[in-house]
């Protein structure tokens, strides 16, 4: 019996000695990194095989021969799923004939951008998603169906309830796009027209989305003390996710402006409570204390935006009226910490970038809310708005429902900065989460609270959205003062398996798919 063991034990050692290991040929090949899948928040020394646009081996090359066209060495690199960014404002980029390759978003590893956020959208949605699918993009594009322009379709920028005909137009308007493959709604409460709408009507369209499988997004109506406050805001964000049934993401979470500073561990304590009691919800971030809206959207009041520019000049210019006005903007402006809080970023003026709404009125010899009504009746301008504290920033950013998102638009640093920021200060400087736990914020679980399906991990059969990345020089190089300025540290990005990014380089292409709700 011993001897017969034996025989039977080098008989099977003798075979799988000699036994050749099956061999995979593909595509593409990602060898000797350290692979983050985008659920884990521990990494993997493991191979990543490529082949047309899916990932088809994920593992050790322990077990399998793995024979590849192209071959990336990422020894000393950070191999992670493309990162999804739910809060952009590209449908410019998108309509560009040469800013459609997303470059400032590609450059920071991002293979997805969600737009139509913040209550803007192009109507019909399903148009422009057919228009980018022809002319093509260079990353994959997901669209949210905007309130605030379908209200404007259906009502313009009327400051009263609906009739029952236009509720009915902006039902038909929310309908068609949820059918046409919108990812969910969005809102831009504290924008107008949005900002007219009551909470009742967001519910009644919101249930549509929930029928479809959608989510509902929202710049929530107040992030700071401008109407209901902060807490009764995120309140209202719970409200509908209770009473319309869906699932309800907070973009770019924030406490905005003196009065609400220090309010980061309360509004934890609320989500985490709404939670607890059964309510889907979930917030993105940025990670910048300052904000980008515009001289008008920071400080004029949106009550006195109805009825359009032309009304809009009526009231600052009338006796009575404007003192309000005024009287409503110093206020504002106060909540945003002063006129040398507003840096002018973008204007129709040149002269006035780089400098803020002090200078502005220290040069032109005016009261601040002056300076800023000559900007606003001027057609504005844009700002970055320096008005949260980084401790707030740190304990909304450590919370397992917290995402990474950019709203980026032009005139901000967080169009090609945000991702490479968070990993760069956040992650390697101030420890503030891990290397992991940013990676899945990033990736798989934007996925899945936009259930984006077959993306946002490093998954056989998932889509090949990979990028490599190198955690000793990942870097934002955008400011405020140069906005424009590409990210370093991405040496790959690969796009439904197609290099984009070789080497720190684009490589011209045009890989991205428009992504529609399944």
């Amino acid at each position: 019996m011993r001897l017969t063991t034996f025989l039977i034990l080098l008989a099977l050692l003798t075979y799988s000695c000699t036994k050749k290991k099956p061999v995979l040929e593909v595509d593409i090949a990602i060898k000797n990194g350290q692979v983050y899948d985008g659920i884990s928040e521990s990494p993997h020394s493991f191979t990543v095989g490529i082949e047309a646009d899916k990932i088809v081996f994920f593992g050790a090359e322990e077990i399998i021969d793995i024979k590849a066209k192209t071959v990336i060495d990422a020894s000393g690199k950070a191999v992670v799923p493309g990162f999804i960014d739910p809060h952009t404002h590209t449908t410019q980029d998108l309509n560009d004939s040469v800013a459609r390759h997303n470059l400032p978003f590609l450059t920071q590893g991002v293979t997805t951008v969600i737009n139509g956020n913040d209550g803007r959208s192009p109507i019909p949605v399903g148009r422009a998603m057919k228009l980018w699918g022809l002319s093509g993009a260079g990353t994959n594009v997901g669209v949210l169906v905007g309130h605030g322009h379908v209200r404007r379709a259906a009502m313009g920028m009327e400051n009263r309830p609906p009739t029952s005909e236009e509720m009915q137009e902006m039902r038909e308007i929310v309908t068609k796009a949820m059918e046409d493959g919108a990812l969910g709604m969005s809102t831009g409460l504290y924008y107008t027209p949005g900002n007219y709408a009551s909470t009742e009507e967001v519910i009644e369209l919101s249930k549509i989305v929930s029928e479809y499988g959608g989510v509902y997004d929202t710049h929530q109506r107040d992030e700071s003390s401008y109407s209901i406050g902060l807490m009764n805001s995120i309140k209202e964000v719970i409200r509908i996710g209770a009473e319309a049934d869906i699932p309800v993401h907070i973009s770019h979470i924030k406490a905005l402006g003196v009065d609400v500073w220090g309010k980061g561990t309360e509004m934890v304590a609320l989500i985490d409570s709404a939670k607890s009691a059964g309510i889907d919800i979930t917030a993105n971030q940025y990670p910048y204390v300052a904000s980008g809206t515009s001289v008008g959207g920071s400080t004029f009041p949106n009550w006195a935006r109805a009825g359009g520019q032309e009304e809009m000049i009526k009231r600052i210019d009338d006796e009575v009226v404007g003192l309000t006005i005024r009287q409503e903007m110093r206020d504002n402006l106060r909540r945003r910490g002063g006129p040398s809080s507003l840096l002018i970023t973008r204007s129709g003026n040149p002269d006035w970038i780089g400098l803020t709404l002090e200078d502005l009125s220290q040069e032109w010899r005016l009261e601040p809310i002056e300076a800023a009504l000559k900007i606003i009746k001027a057609g504005d301008a844009s700002v970055a708005s320096f008005n949260m504290t980084e401790e707030d920033i740190a304990i909304l950013m450590a919370q397992p429902w917290c995402m990474t998102g950019s709203d980026g638009s032009a005139g901000h640093p967080r169009k090609y900065g945000t991702f490479p920021r968070k990993f760069r200060k956040y992650v390697i400087e101030d420890s503030v989460i891990s290397f992991g736990r940013a990676v899945v914020a990033s990736s798989g679980q934007v996925a899945e609270t936009f259930n984006i399906k077959n993306r946002g991990q490093i998954k056989e059969g998932y889509f090949a959205d990979i990028v490599v990345m190198d955690p000793t020089t990942i870097r934002d190089n955008s400011t405020f003062e140069k906005p424009e300025q590409f990210a370093s540290g991405i040496d790959y990005v690969l796009v439904n398996g197609e290099v984009a990014i070789e080497e720190g380089r684009y490589t011209g292409t045009l890989a991205g798919k428009i992504l529609k709700r399944e």
